[in-house]
């Protein structure tokens, strides 16, 4: 299994750039930032592929919704470009509240939506002439760039039909706020399926978590239902939540010592997760850096 490190929050690009030259230092297998309220996920990866050597750089993920696919394809091949071949498109429909009631677009029958995106998406990320003509997109376009290969597509695939989608069309899923049980019950089943029927091998399974090393479990667990309140009540998250029979995010966290996380790491590796991304939490003052810590020496283990 592959680990890798969530960033984004608050930083500046700066700040981002230093410190994914720090976890590539580190040995660290991949970097994932999710595209929120503040700088551009695929522009800032950009920057900072173009500036480090080796380590994945991957969005987790970039709404479909406001960026018309050629856009997106124009994006992620120069990131591709950029980085040398280390980049990874995540890619999500969002969410109801943020697409309709935030942004003004309508969010209907977003799993079609999302289909027909592909349609035009994949082939142009090949480098390839697109000729599509669909209940979404009419496009007639070539787009390329010379010498760079196609970046993989991974999506934030939680229902059946996205799964179906991410086993069929795409590399694999990006997940959040989904526990193991639901990832070993619901998600690699679907997405078994989905590729065998198509004839493809295994997608990948990158399943991000809030972790941190902790003497005080519970009380770090209290700080990580505040810090993660607001994703509680989003619709596909808490279908997630459910499944797992979580109450909050929190009830996904993975807290705790050494022996705790590795026991944590050790399941989500034998149920199929391809990649890990952890959220660290800084749920005490040393927290980071015990955490941070703590996974270099699981890159040891792997």
């Amino acid at each position: 299994m592959r680990i890798g490190v969530m960033i984004g929050g608050r930083q500046d690009l700066d700040g981002l750039l230093s410190r994914t030259k720090e976890l590539e230092a580190q040995g660290f297998n991949s970097v994932w930032m999710p595209n929120v309220f503040g700088l551009d996920a695929i522009g800032t990866l950009t920057v900072i592929g173009h500036a480090t050597e080796k380590i994945e750089l991957g969005t987790a993920v970039v709404p479909t919704f406001p960026r018309h696919p050629v856009t997106m394809a124009q994006q992620a091949l120069t990131a591709q470009a950029a980085s040398r071949g280390r980049f990874t498109l995540g890619i999500g429909l969002s969410h109801k509240f943020v697409i309709e009631d935030m942004w003004g677009m309508s969010f209907e029958r977003p799993a079609k939506h999302m289909r027909h995106y592909l349609d035009v998406l994949l082939p142009l990320l090949q480098g390839g002439e697109v000729d599509v003509e669909n209940e979404s997109y009419r496009v007639h376009a070539n787009y390329g760039i010379p010498g760079t290969q196609r970046p993989p597509v991974l999506l934030a695939a939680m229902g059946e039909q996205m799964l179906g989608l991410a086993g069929t069309m795409a590399e694999g899923t990006s997940l959040w706020m989904t526990g193991p049980k639901t990832i070993e019950d619901y998600i690699e089943p679907n997405l078994r399926e989905a590729s065998a029927r198509a004839e493809r091998k295994m997608p990948r399974i990158v399943a991000a978590f809030p972790i941190a090393i902790t003497d005080d479990p519970e009380k770090a667990r209290e700080r990580v239902g505040r810090m993660l309140a607001n994703y509680g009540p989003i619709p596909s998250y808490r279908a997630m939540l459910d499944r797992e029979g979580a109450a909050g995010p929190e009830d996904v966290a993975i807290l705790g010592n050494e022996r705790t996380l590795d026991e944590a790491l050790d399941r989500l590796k034998a149920i199929g997760v391809s990649d890990f991304s952890g959220s660290i939490m800084p749920v005490d003052p040393d927290a980071e850096g015990r955490t941070v810590a703590y996974l270099v020496s699981r890159l040891g283990r792997e």
